[in-house]
C-alpha cells in the first residue's frame, strides 16, 4: 500500500457556481519559487536545476504561474498552472475563449512528441526540475482544463501534456500522467462522456463536467482530480518535465492545475494484504516489511497508530503462528534529523491456520430403487462445509472437489460417483494460503432398507378404515398423528412418513376413497334385434363391476349380444361395501319352430311378454300370401303348426305382434317338418 493511501481519482460533488468568486493567478513567482514554495510547499526533496518555459507576451503576460483558489469552488486552494495560453485568461467567468500563442514562433516541445506520438505540438510550456526523493513512492494532484470541452471537438481533438520523469543521467522518459490503471495518456479525446450523434463516452468516470458560464475558470470543461504517481529508489537523483503544449495549431487552449503542496515522498511499504483483496498474509508465512532509507535516519513503527515497542529498525519481520488480533495497520515512521519526517503504510490481514473437525455426512437414498445413490443439495453441502469449519470466518470461500488435486469443484447439485461411500475434498478457494490443503469429507449414502408402496383404500358410507403403515418405524402422520395405524371416516388422501434407526425416510400415501352398495335405478333394454343389449343403470357414490353369471365381472355397464331369455345382473362395489342382484329379460322371436312332437321347438310363440309386462299383446300368423293361419296370446298355448286341425306344409311364415301400448313389431319365421 501507498503510505498516503493513494488515491487516483475522487469523486467531486458537481460544483455548483452560484457565487460570483473565480481564481486568481500570479506571474510573479520564480520557477524556483513555484515549485519549491508552491508544488513542495517546502518540504523535502532537495530540488535543483529548476527552470521554466512558455509564452511570454511581456508586461507580465505569461503561460505559467501561481493560481489561487480565491474563495471559489475550485477544488485546489493554490498551485501552479501551466497553459497554452496567457494564464490571465484561464480566470474565470468562463465567457471568452482563450486562444492565444499565434504567429508568435512558439515552439513545441519534442519529449512531449514522443511521450505522446505525435509531431505537431506547438506552444509548449514546460516547468522542470531535479529531486533526490527520501522515500521510494513519489505523487502530486492534477487538474487537466481545456477549451477543446465543447460540441463535438472531443471526439476529435485535444492538446497535450505529459508529467515526464527519468534518473539523471539516463535518457529514457517516464509518462505519469495516465489514465489510471492503463499506458494511455490523459487528454480530451481520451477523458469525456458520451457525445450524443458523435462518439461514445471515453473513460467517463474521470470527467468532471462541462462548464457554464460562471465557472471559476475560463475553461469548458475539466477531468476530476487525478493523481500521478511513480516508484522510486530513495536517495537516487531524478530529473522530471512537467510539459503542456498545443496539438496542430493554437487554437482552443488547454492548462494544467498542480495542486500546491502535493508533491510528497513516502514510503511504500507493498501492496495490502487483506481477506477483501483476496491475498492475505498466509497463516505460516514470514513477513518483512521494510521502510529503509538512504541517509541516516531512525525509525519507529506502529500498528494501528500505537508504538510497538522496541521496533526501531528499518524492518519489520513478523513470524506465525498469527490470530485475528494480528489484523490492522501496520506503519514506519521514518525520521532523518530534518524536517522531512517519512511515514509508511500497509494494512495485513492474516489467514487463519484452519483445522477441520472430522466429519461424515449422512445422506439418505430415499428413492424407490435404493441403489446407494442419492443427490446432494446446495443446502446440504453448505451444511457440510458449517459442520467441517464451524468457526469459518463469513469471507472465506468453501468448495468441494471430487479428488484433492483437482482445480474444478464438483457440480451443484452433486450425485455420488461410488455406491454408498465416497471422499469429497473441502477447500478455500480465494486465497493462495490452502492451495495445497485439501480436507476430506465422508459422504455414506443410507438406504430406507424397505419398498413403501403406497395404497388405495375403500371406504364404506358409515364405516370406518383402518389405514396400516408398515411396522419398525417411527410414524408422523399428515394429520398428526405418530402410531402405526390411523382410524378414519372420510375420503381423502392420508399420508405418513416412516423414519428408521438412521434417520432416513419414507414417505407411504394412502388415497382413501368414499364408496358404498350401489342402488338400482333401471334396466334399459333393446329386444328383437340381432344384437340385443342391456344397460344397467344405478346411482353414483361406488366404484361398481357387473356381471351376468356372478362370477366374470366387467366394469362396463351394457351387456352386448344378449340372446332371448331371462338374465340376472350382479352390480359389485369394488370396494367392498355390497353387492346388488336383478332380474331383467330379453325379447326376441324363434327363428324356427318344428312341431314332429319330441319335445323340442313343438310350438311357436315369443315368451316374456308378461315379464315385461306385456300381458295385453296379441301374435297373428300369417301364410305367404298373407292368410291369417292363427292367433295366439302371449302366455297361453304356442302355435303348433296346424290350421283348421290339419298339418300346413313347412314353409316361412309372417307375425305381427300388437303390443298394449299400440306398437307393432313384424317378423317371420321356418315352419319345418
Amino acid at each position: 500500500m501507498k503510505v498516503k493511501h493513494i488515491i487516483y481519482f475522487f469523486a467531486i460533488l458537481q460544483w455548483q457556481f452560484g457565487i460570483s468568486q473565480y481564481i486568481a493567478v500570479d506571474n510573479t513567482y520564480t520557477a524556483e519559487n513555484l515549485v519549491k514554495q508552491v508544488l513542495f510547499n517546502n518540504s523535502c526533496g532537495n530540488v535543483t536545476n529548476v527552470s521554466v518555459s512558455g509564452g511570454n507576451w511581456g508586461n507580465g503576460q505569461q503561460s505559467w504561474g501561481r493560481f489561487d483558489a480565491n474563495g471559489s469552488s475550485f477544488p485546489f486552494q493554490d498551485g501552479i498552472i501551466l497553459s497554452t495560453g496567457k494564464i490571465d485568461n484561464a480566470v474565470g467567468p468562463n465567457t471568452t475563449l482563450s486562444d492565444d500563442g499565434n504567429n508568435m514562433g512558439w515552439n513545441g516541445d519534442t519529449d512531449l512528441n514522443q511521450a505522446l506520438n505525435i509531431s505537431n505540438s506547438i506552444n509548449a510550456t514546460t516547468l522542470e526540475f531535479d529531486f533526490t526523493p527520501l522515500g521510494n513512492h513519489i505523487s502530486f494532484q492534477y487538474i487537466f482544463s481545456s477549451e477543446e470541452y465543447h460540441g463535438n471537438a472531443p471526439c476529435n481533438y485535444s492538446d497535450g501534456f505529459a508529467f515526464l520523469l527519468k534518473e539523471v543521467g539516463t535518457s529514457n522518459y517516464q509518462n505519469l500522467a495516465l489514465i489510471p490503471g492503463t499506458n494511455i495518456p490523459v487528454k480530451v479525446t481520451s477523458v469525456h462522456p458520451n457525445i450524443p450523434g458523435a462518439c461514445g463516452p471515453q473513460n467517463e468516470q474521470y470527467f468532471d463536467a462541462f462548464n457554464g458560464t460562471n465557472h471559476p475558470t475560463n475553461y469548458n470543461g475539466q477531468t476530476v482530480v487525478l493523481t500521478a504517481e511513480a516508484n522510486v529508489v530513495a536517495g537516487q537523483v531524478y530529473h522530471i518535465k512537467l510539459v503542456i503544449a498545443d496539438e496542430g495549431n493554437f487554437r482552443y487552449d488547454s492548462a494544467i492545475f498542480l495542486k500546491g503542496g502535493s508533491f510528497t515522498f513516502d514510503f511504500d511499504l507493498g501492496d495490502d494484504r487483506t481477506i477483501a483483496n483476496e491475498n492475505p498474509v498466509c497463516f505460516d508465512e514470514t513477513v518483512t516489511l521494510d521502510g529503509t532509507s538512504f541517509s541516516t535516519t531512525t525509525y519507529q513503527w506502529y500498528f494501528n497508530n500505537n508504538i510497538i515497542p522496541g521496533e526501531t529498525n528499518s524492518t519489520l519481520t513478523l513470524n506465525p503462528p498469527y490470530n485475528t488480533l494480528a489484523n490492522g495497520l501496520y506503519s514506519v515512521i521514518v525520521d532523518a534529523g530534518d524536517p522531512c519526517e517519512r511515514r509508511g503504510d500497509i494494512n495485513l490481514d492474516f489467514s487463519e491456520d484452519l483445522q477441520a473437525v472430522d466429519n461424515t455426512f449422512v445422506k439418505c437414498d430415499d428413492d424407490q430403487t435404493q441403489d446407494g445413490f442419492a443427490q446432494i443439495t446446495a443446502t446440504e453441502i453448505a451444511s457440510i462445509i458449517s459442520n467441517l469449519f464451524p468457526t469459518l470466518p463469513s469471507n472465506y470461500n468453501v468448495a468441494l472437489f471430487a479428488n484433492p488435486t483437482d482445480t474444478t469443484p464438483i457440480a451443484i447439485p452433486y450425485t455420488n460417483n461410488t455406491a454408498f461411500t465416497e471422499t469429497l475434498y473441502a477447500k478455500i478457494t480465494n486465497f493462495n494460503c490452502y492451495a495445497n490443503n485439501a480436507f476430506p469429507v465422508n459422504i455414506s449414502i443410507q438406504t430406507f432398507g424397505e419398498v413403501i408402496n403406497d395404497e388405495t383404500i375403500g371406504l364404506c358410507a358409515g364405516n370406518t378404515a383402518v389405514l396400516q403403515a408398515n411396522l419398525g418405524y417411527t410414524y408422523l402422520w399428515n394429520t398428526g398423528e405418530t402410531t402405526s395405524s390411523i382410524s378414519v371416516t372420510s375420503a381423502g388422501t392420508y399420508s405418513v412418513v416412516l423414519t428408521n434407526a438412521n434417520s432416513c425416510t419414507q414417505t407411504k400415501t394412502f388415497t382413501v376413497i368414499g364408496s358404498q352398495i350401489a342402488t338400482l335405478i333401471d334396466i334399459i333394454t333393446t329386444d328383437f334385434e340381432d344384437n340385443n343389449t342391456a344397460e344397467i343403470v344405478v346411482s353414483a357414490g361406488g366404484d361398481y363391476e357387473f356381471s351376468l353369471n356372478g362370477i366374470d365381472y366387467q366394469d362396463s355397464s351394457i351387456f352386448y349380444n344378449l340372446g332371448e331369455g331371462q338374465y340376472t345382473v350382479f352390480v359389485n362395489d369394488k370396494n367392498g361395501c355390497g353387492q346388488i342382484s336383478a332380474t331383467f329379460y330379453i325379447l326376441n322371436y324363434p327363428k324356427f319352430f318344428s312341431p314332429n312332437n319330441d319335445g323340442y321347438n313343438d310350438e311357436w310363440t315369443i315368451k316374456n311378454l308378461d315379464k315385461k309386462g306385456l300381458l295385453a299383446s296379441k301374435i297373428y300368423i300369417f301364410d305367404r300370401f298373407g292368410k291369417l293361419i292363427q292367433q295366439i296370446i302371449p302366455g297361453e298355448k304356442g302355435w303348433n303348426g296346424t290350421y283348421n286341425g290339419k298339418k300346413i306344409p313347412a314353409d316361412d311364415y309372417w307375425f305381427i305382434l300388437e303390443l298394449a301400448n299400440g306398437e307393432t313389431i313384424k317378423g317371420h319365421f321356418a315352419l319345418l317338418r
